[in-house]
């Protein structure tokens, strides 16, 4: 009876890179050094999760400040898109750092498999 081998949980030092990533700026680069010492999938997986977030964010309210400053358009931006924009980006990095920190490699819903895409050649 042949059964597939068992994946190791992963241990407390991959799980922390995971975790750091997402704990500000400065936690992403620290999780980047410490990943560049010891490289792990786990880490990997989370930093590249992590860096599109921040990526689409940034892009994301640029277009934002861009539409702002448009009369009428700017109101609804204001007042309606940037708020409910905030709020999925915040769900989305609450469920990529219970993800790290549970050890698993969830993507994020929709744009998470996009992110492993784009970024699948970093933290190789």
């Amino acid at each position: 009876m042949n059964t597939p081998p068992e994946i190791p949980p992963p241990v407390a030092e991959d799980r922390t890179v995971a975790i750091l990533a997402y704990l500000t700026l400065i936690g992403f680069i620290v999780a980047v050094i410490m990943h560049g010492n010891k490289k792990t999938a786990l880490g990997a997986y989370h930093l590249r999760q992590c860096l599109g977030l921040f990526v689409t964010a940034v892009v994301f309210g640029v277009a934002m400040m861009m539409l702002a400053v448009i009369p009428i358009i700017g109101a609804i931006v204001g007042f309606l898109a940037m708020p409910a924009a905030g709020l999925c980006f915040f769900v989305l990095w609450v469920m990529g750092l219970m993800a790290a920190a549970n050890g698993q490699q969830k993507p994020m819903p929709v744009v998470g498999e996009q992110f492993q895409k784009w970024f699948g050649n970093a933290f190789g």
